[in-house]
């Protein structure tokens, strides 16, 4: 048997909070037993995950009975189990098996938990998936925060039940207790309402925009029923995980004046939106309404046992409210000084409610700005500073704040990201955040009861996307909210995360690599390497680690693959394959392709393009904003359509085309509206101008844009440029009208005479 010392530190994703080396080790076999208590249901169900996991990732086929007799591993509650702190475990292993302890069914849920992570590290590449054998010793283990959250937007796309199921599946596995389901906004509503039909007849269905004339667009949408929703809780209640539904309010009510347009302000009914972003419409402040409200919290409160239950008050446009006369009538004789005072009694009357009913009331800190309601727990996601404020006034709060853990947010600044929030929020990113404000004293400090991470879907249209944001991340949220703060280690999380990317693979989730995809660094960059026919090119990755091994004849590497050591130095025309691989040999990323040619070192891709002088590219998004598969994206500045290509090597170039997109512009800018920069055109559907020496520069080509009624979505615009030496800064600008399409730039290429 090996020593303990000698054993791999235990693969276990989130940290423990206390592990104790022990002597020898522990060997499990296909047709082992896992015991519980005669008539516990919850230890049974424990046991059934725990084996499911072993089974599905290494293979082992593991029995659960009732009875002590024979088993290899045992489940039970104990009353006087060593850990007492709420949601904590013991989790003992010997030679002779693994003993599972806990005070609660949560506790012993997450030690099951544990021992699956024990008992599935991922052996190397074609190994027999035979008996696998972990290290003796004690876990001793419990939560840092009661709140460990995951928030989920199935309102701007609706996020099918099977695939919000499997999302609780890996919180579950990764000790996150709280899904906070976003299920109403101004794009949908996705809740059966009894006695309201109209919410998910009319509210949960909008007609996409469309830019290609003549288009007919197919309805999307689509709801939860009351009898799904009773499923799923019960599915997330078995695995520990509470479903906190949020109902959004005063503001984000389009689809419920959609629905029922006597609710709002004006009386007038507008169709679903399909602007994301903030739109005008709100809930009026008279009887009728909050009737209308309290029998929607009514049918929610019957279908979510949760305590809390979230209302929204984020991005509440005052503009109806501040031009109604009833409005204005009803903030006087109430006695508030304000439109943001009567959102803050608007809100405060809803947690009376709520408190009346058993439950209590969460809000996003916007609720704060007239003053805080009595019965509200703060959701801070302007930064900290709302949650600070909160809890010095005694009230308690969750972190949640943009863009760190908001997962819309891009992994990499890769060309191959798909659409989302051009902040960067990488994995490092996630694991360096600390959920308890360092401004808080120790007695404040009690009022944070968490950390959430939010996955808003606008840019998010199908499942994959999902997926594809949340993990890894989840990782690192998960162990910076589970673990003491003294034990975590980044590079020691990265040790260990290859065997959780092997878990996802095992068990279908199609993880992001964007932490260990190989990046292509041409030193000097890519008019050096033009000018010399020579290229010396760097490879690296993000979270830097792993082994980079490459090919330069065009095949996919492998593990037997040339190592890269140092810069490679490549005759142009090259191309260069790479892939990183863990020191067991696992793949921890899919191949990359890095093209020297003269052509693609002289095309410049969306994501390589600048914002011109005093933009920023704010938003990467796809050709259609409901599109039911992965596409092709567009970085874009919503206020101004006008990108830089920097350093342009003109010398010999002859003709410029770009790679162009009608988009929808199907965004909710509120007050900022103004802000949107109009190019003057000449011609009736725009242009394409180009001017060398930055924007103010001279004009080196215009290529007017065909007529959108004819044209397809994407096509090339090609420009004929006059001869010109050197590097010099191209401004790319479209000049068509603000009111109508948002116009993109996927590629510009530039092309010399033969």
């Amino acid at each position: 048997m090996a020593s303990a010392a000698e054993a791999a530190p235990p693969p276990l994703i989130p940290l423990a909070a206390q592990v104790n080396p022990g002597q020898g080790t522990f060997t499990l076999s296909a047709g082992a037993v896992i015991a519980v208590p005669a008539g516990d249901a919850q230890a049974r169900f424990a046991a059934l995950q725990l084996a499911d996991l072993v089974r599905r990732v290494r293979g082992l086929d593991l029995m659960v009975r009732e009875g002590r007799q024979g088993a290899a591993i045992t489940l039970a509650l104990q009353a006087d189990a060593p850990v007492t702190q709420a949601e904590g475990y013991t989790l003992e292993v010997t030679p002779s098996g693994a003993h599972i302890t806990a005070r609660d069914e949560a506790g012993l849920y997450y030690g099951a938990m544990s021992l699956a992570q024990l008992l599935t590290p991922e052996a190397a590449p074609g190994a027999d998936q035979g008996p696998v054998t972990i290290a003796a010793q004690e876990i001793r283990d419990w939560p840092r925060f009661s709140w460990r959250g995951m928030m989920l937007d199935v309102a701007r796309h609706f996020q099918p039940l099977d695939s919000v199921k499997a999302l609780i599946d890996q919180m579950a596995a990764h000790k996150l207790n709280r899904l906070h389901l976003h299920l109403t906004d101004d794009q949908g509503w996705r809740l059966e309402i009894k006695h309201y039909p109209e919410l998910t007849k009319v509210g949960a269905w909008r007609t996409p925009p469309s830019v290609v004339s003549g288009q007919s667009t197919t309805p999307y949408g689509g709801f939860y029923t009351q009898d799904q929703i009773r499923d799923l809780v019960a599915y997330a209640a078995a695995r520990h995980i509470t479903i906190v539904p949020e109902i959004d309010m005063p503001g984000h009510a389009q689809a419920v004046m959609a629905s029922y347009p006597k609710i709002g302000v004006t009386g007038a009914r507008p169709a679903v939106a399909v602007d994301w972003g903030v739109n005008p419409y709100l809930f009026n402040v008279d009887e009728p309404s909050f009737t209308f409200i309290q029998t929607v919290l009514d049918e929610v409160m019957a279908l979510f046992p949760s305590t809390y239950i979230h209302v929204g008050g984020d991005e509440a446009l005052k503009d109806e409210w501040k031009s109604s006369p009833k409005v204005q009538a009803r903030m006087r004789t109430l006695g508030l000084k304000d439109e943001n005072a009567l959102q803050t009694w608007f809100i405060e009357r809803v947690g009376q409610y709520l408190a009346a009913h058993g439950r209590r009331m969460i809000g996003w800190d916007e609720i704060l700005e007239g003053g805080i309601p009595p019965t509200a727990t703060i959701m801070s996601w302007r930064g900290i500073k709302g949650a600070v404020d909160a809890a010095r006034m005694d009230h308690d709060v969750i972190l949640s704040p943009a863009p760190t853990l908001y997962l819309d947010s891009l992994q990499s600044r890769r060309d191959d990201e798909p659409a989302g929030r051009l902040a960067i929020v990488t994995l490092s990113d996630i694991y360096a955040y600390d959920a308890m404000p360092a401004e808080l004293s120790a007695e404040q400090a009690h009022h944070v009861l968490g950390g959430q991470a939010n996955v808003w879907t606008e840019y998010m249209m199908t499942p994959w996307h999902v997926t594809h944001a949340v993990y890894p991340r989840i990782d690192a949220l998960a162990e910076g909210l589970w673990s003491p703060k003294d034990k975590r280690d980044w590079r020691g999380f990265l040790d260990r995360l290859p065997a959780q990317l092997a878990r996802y693979r095992h068990l279908g989730v199609d993880a992001a690599d964007s932490a260990f995809a190989v990046d292509f660094t041409v030193e000097g960059g890519a008019n050096a390497a033009l000018a010399a026919g020579t290229a010396t090119v760097a490879l690296s990755n993000q979270a830097g680690v792993g082994t980079i091994r490459y090919t330069t004849d065009g095949s996919t590497p492998t593990s037997a693959s040339t190592r890269y050591e140092a810069p490679l130095h490549l005759t142009l025309p090259a191309t260069l394959n790479a892939m990183v691989f863990s020191d067991a040999g696992q793949v921890l990323a899919a191949p990359r392709r890095y093209d020297l040619t003269a052509e693609a070192l002289r095309t410049r891709q969306s994501g390589e393009l600048q914002a011109c002088p005093q933009g920023e590219m704010g938003l990467r998004i796809p050709l259609t904003p409901d599109a039911t598969t992965k596409g092709p994206v567009f970085n874009v500045n919503l206020f101004d359509a006008c990108w830089v290509y920097p350093k342009a090597r003109l010398d010999g170039v002859t003709t410029l085309t770009v790679n162009a997109a009608r988009l929808a512009r199907n965004y909710g800018l509120a007050h900022d509206a103004v802000k949107v920069r109009s190019h003057p055109a000449n011609t009736p559907n725009g242009e394409l101008v180009v001017h060398v020496d930055g924007c103010d520069g001279p004009v080196a080509a215009t290529v007017p844009l065909p007529s959108p009624a004819t044209a397809p979505q994407q096509f090339p615009l090609t420009a004929r440029l006059p001869a010109t030496t050197g590097q010099r800064d191209l401004c790319l600008m479209y000049t068509a009208p603000i009111q109508g399409p948002l116009y993109a730039i996927g590629s510009v290429s530039l092309r010399a005479a033969p």
